[in-house]
């Protein structure tokens, strides 16, 4: 999502993160009404009113005609869907995250539960241990096949229980085993 797209997002969540804009939009979307009419209607007070429709009219999401005295508002629903076809799609959302550090988590838990070069405990929460396992997998060559005894001594070197880590990678599928044989598995 480009800049421009990023900053319309936010402009628009803005604008609807209003009870009255909101309530707003919803009449608009039923029927043209005027200033004095939404105001009566939402029980709020004229330039409170003409404030948001300012709001909303920013982004073009309502149009305005005259009629005599008065100007008769209405939601523009071509504005609305041209907003949702650009940027609500699934791939516009996602890349807001571009900037974010998706792996910052990961780390966090790496730094909790790893002292030195040594897992100070096997974490009880799923995802906490996935992360903890993943990290240990990767002291594992992908190419090479593993007795069990070697396995152990390998995880022995991070943690006393190696048994439980072992069991663990096999049914997280981090590894497969066949015949006391071990080794690194990637799911595709």
């Amino acid at each position: 999502m480009n800049n421009e797209e990023f900053k319309i997002l936010l402009r628009f969540f803005k604008a609807l993160a209003d009870e009255s804009r909101l309530k707003i939009v919803g009449i608009l979307a039923n029927q043209e009404c005027s200033v004095e009419e939404l105001a009566a209607l939402l029980q709020l007070k004229e330039p409170t009113v003409s404030h948001h429709l300012a709001k909303l009219k920013e982004l073009n999401l309502v149009t305005m005609r005259p009629e005599g005295n008065a100007h008769l508002y209405q939601l523009d629903s071509e504005a609305l869907q041209s907003i949702s076809k650009e940027i609500f799609t699934p791939e516009k959302i996602a890349s807001l995250i571009e900037d974010v550090d998706t792996e910052a988590w990961e780390s966090k838990v790496l730094k909790t539960y790893i002292e030195g070069d040594r897992l100070k405990e096997i974490p009880t929460s799923r995802k906490k241990r996935l992360v903890i396992l993943k990290w240990l997998a990767s002291k594992f060559d992908m190419e090479m096949k593993y007795s069990e005894r070697t396995v152990n001594e390998i995880l022995k070197c991070y943690h006393p229980d190696y048994a439980t880590l072992r069991r663990e990678l096999i049914s997280y599928q981090l590894m497969r085993s066949e015949n006391r044989m071990y080794w690194r598995f990637v799911q595709d």
